[in-house]
């Protein structure tokens, strides 16, 4: 492919420009569970080109369309050389689904998926040099030159609801003056442009922005299919859900999150601050889900009670809306609590509310790992772990935990002290255990110093960012050991049908 063919070969002007989103194929490691992405990055994007009187279509083809059948392709696997298997469409019906489109989308959040990102891009590019293909995510940002060299015109570099529409108007009359647009990275005549983000262009209000459009999802489909980002459902369960947030940002700023790096001096531009919508725009969300026909809802805040009182208040206020709420991302354990013991208040207004489930991100059972790589936001020994799981039991909530294993200069004992309070809070009612190992993701400081200190080779495999797989080496516990470790605690620490429900949902090529 000639990426010399940049985004200033056709610049006749285009009254209606047509954009497609597209979520690439997915590729998962054999053995593990393979879900559709349907992250909200899409109605957020499609919210704000449709504000405008732009035509945008969302093409998931991890799971296609009415013209496909998913027998075909969520249920028909293939072997990719690299020994993970792809999930989706074929290349044919990609290029079908995107003739018509003047700008393509894509967006790259989770690393492991970059490979997919990159292919697609390099295939629509090949095939239609003159479409302008705009990336985003945490990943695309971190890793811009992989981007550009894979066809990628024009990389956002923040939140993209902004950026995305000054694009198309850009498009629109022709002129294509990237140069003028913040947040953004670009490639054109044969030169890269960097225009970061500042205080000046976030969203501090979050009510300014656009409904998000919901209903450009194949929700019909991820419906059917019935896997999503989080929860535990019955076997033949109906399943209506779609996620949401009622704010952004984190009132922390943990080493392996990516929001540690989204300061005011970084190319994001400050977007890591935690900010909220209103109430009633909380509200005109909800009731949105519930005329598409949405049953759960799951709340993907990084941190949902950063500000405790207000979300106590939201929480009272959405009693009786009717949904099934679940967290996916955790409730941070200090919110939890009034000092060091459990807070009923917090607890009662989120099973009020319709929460049937809350994740506890527990992350280390060592104090120093906590201290070091988690903001130091609870105390091990003194926060009073299992009177809370007792009290979200008797409010009839169910609870998975969190716990991560694996960090660069973590010891034996300091891994095998989280693995004993995993054991104690299962004894004591913890319904299942979720086990990570620590991914040093591009875009977070923990990836800065993996690679610094020598953790992480520069020619790392993003493949091989994943929950289960160890990337590091040079760590006190061996990555072979690691991954050993964690699926041995998975399948202890987690009861038989539990085990049996996640692998009934895994196909193999």
């Amino acid at each position: 492919m000639n990426t010399n063919k940049m985004v200033s070969a056709h610049r006749r002007p285009i009254k209606n420009p047509k954009v497609v989103l597209v979520y690439p194929p997915n590729q998962s490691w054999p053995g593990t569970m393979c879900k559709p992405n349907g992250s909200l990055a899409y109605p957020n994007i499609g919210a704000a080109l449709l504000e405008i009187g732009i035509e945008v279509e969302v093409f998931d083809a991890a799971v296609g369309n009415h013209r496909d059948d998913l027998k075909e392709t969520f249920y028909q696997q293939d072997l990719l050389s690299s020994g993970l298997l792809k999930t989706g469409v074929s290349d044919e019906r990609i290029l079908q689904e995107t003739a018509e489109a003047d700008i393509v989308g894509l967006t790259s959040i989770f690393t492991e998926q970059e490979t997919m990102v990159l292919s697609t891009a390099r295939l629509i590019k090949e095939a239609y040099p003159s479409k302008l293909i705009v990336a985003g995510g945490v990943n695309a940002r971190s890793r811009m030159t992989k981007f550009f060299a894979s066809g990628v015109d024009i990389v956002c570099l923040s939140e993209a609801e902004s950026a995305i529409t000054k694009i198309v108007l850009e498009v629109r009359k022709g002129t294509r003056d990237f140069g003028k647009i913040p947040g953004i990275a670009y490639q054109q005549d044969g030169k890269l442009g960097f225009n970061p983000a500042t205080h000046e262009d976030v969203v501090w209000d979050l009510d300014e922005l656009p409904m998000p459009a919901w209903h450009l999802l194949p929700n019909d489909r991820y419906w059917e299919i019935g896997r999503p980002h989080g929860g535990h459902f019955e076997h033949g369960e109906t399943l209506a859900y779609a996620s949401m947030m009622t704010s952004l940002g984190c009132v922390f700023a943990c080493e392996y999150c990516h929001i540690a790096g989204e300061t005011e001096n970084s190319a994001s531009g400050p977007i890591g601050r935690f900010r909220v919508k209103s109430d009633d725009r909380v509200l005109a969300e909800l009731a949105e889900l519930k005329r598409l026909g949405v049953k759960q809802v799951f709340v993907e805040d990084d941190t949902i009670f950063g500000m405790k009182r207000r979300a106590i208040n939201l929480l009272r206020k959405i009693r009786g809306a009717g949904f099934n709420i679940l967290d996916v991302n955790g409730v941070n354990l200090i919110h939890l609590f009034k000092k060091f013991e459990p807070d009923a208040e917090v607890i009662e207004a989120l099973m009020e509310a319709g929460f049937s489930e809350i994740v506890l991100p527990f992350e280390s059972g060592s104090q120093r790992v906590i201290k070091k790589y988690a903001t130091n936001k609870w105390d091990v020994e003194n926060h009073d772990t299992i009177g809370l799981l007792k009290l979200c039991k008797e409010y009839g909530l169910t609870v998975p935990g969190n716990f991560m294993i694996g960090y660069p200069d973590e010891t034996l004992e300091e891994i095998n002290n989280t693995l004993d309070m995993a054991r104690k809070l299962r004894e004591a009612g913890l319904d299942s255990a979720n086990m990570f190992l620590v991914m040093p993701l591009p875009g977070t400081p923990l990836f800065d110093m993996a690679i610094r200190e020598g953790y992480l080779p520069r020619d790392f495999n993003p493949d091989k960012m994943n929950w289960a797989k160890a990337n590091m080496t040079n760590t006190p516990v061996p990555p072979e050991q690691l991954e050993e470790m964690r699926d041995k605690a998975w399948e202890e620490l987690n009861d038989s049908a539990f085990v049996s429900y996640k692998q009934d949902m895994v196909v193999e090529a």
